[in-house]
């Protein structure tokens, strides 16, 4: 999967690995719990810093880029275990235990830092302006409440992004996986579609936590 142009500041990167092991993906959710664990505490750390710079931004319309930057290394280590385990099932390269970049992972994440955000805006954009988005992405991700439970249900750690029902990423996912098994290819327009429902659901987590005040694209993947 070539890397996704640069059309919206909240940009993700997911390659297939070819072909990921027929069977490993059985064994993904006992290997992914160390991860599990830390992003639970890592998300209750990312809704306090939420928290703190909602204030900031209201008062001074400034997000402070040591807690922007840590917030989006909690995004970024949630998307690489979700790549890795039941959000996407793309390769078996074991995440870092690292909130940095990585070029060398086949899953990544970057957020453009805003210089300047909008003091008006951060006292609606995470609820009234979001409810579009929220209503779609609840269809594929199965609800919309946040935080790591140590299932990737609704910003949790394995396969949906949320505990609100059963997620049709998970699904796709373990559909993939099932189609691996038995045939050691993983289907294209599948992971296409996986891809393209964390791109999304992504992007709305990310302005719903007051990180850019560019309204995300009603789409799945960039032109």
């Amino acid at each position: 999967m070539n890397a996704e142009k640069k059309t919206y500041p909240v940009n993700i990167r997911g390659e297939l690995t070819v072909p990921p092991g027929p069977g490993w993906w059985l064994l993904k959710w006992l290997l992914g719990i160390p991860h599990y664990i830390l992003l639970f505490f890592l998300w209750v750390a990312f809704i306090i810093v939420c928290i703190v710079a909602f204030f900031n931004i209201l008062f001074t319309g400034k997000y402070p880029k040591s807690l922007f930057q840590f917030n989006e290394g909690v995004l970024r280590w949630s998307w690489r275990v979700c790549f890795y385990s039941y959000g996407a099932l793309g390769t078996d390269k074991y995440p870092p235990f690292s909130l940095d970049p990585d070029p060398d992972y086949p899953a990544d994440l970057e957020i453009a830092y805003p210089e300047k955000l909008s003091s008006g805006l951060v006292l609606v954009k995470w609820w009234l302006l979001a409810i579009p988005h929220y209503i779609i992405v609840s269809i594929f991700v199965g609800g919309m409440s946040w935080g790591c439970t140590g299932d990737w249900n609704g910003w949790s750690c394995n396969g949906d992004w949320n505990g609100g029902g059963t997620s049709l990423i998970f699904i796709l996912a373990i559909f993939a996986g099932v189609v691996l098994l038995f045939t050691s290819k993983y289907p294209q327009e599948i992971f296409k579609l996986v891809v393209g429902f964390n791109r999304w659901s992504i992007r709305v987590a990310a302005y719903a936590s007051l990180m850019t005040d560019a309204y995300p694209p009603f789409r799945l993947w960039d032109d």
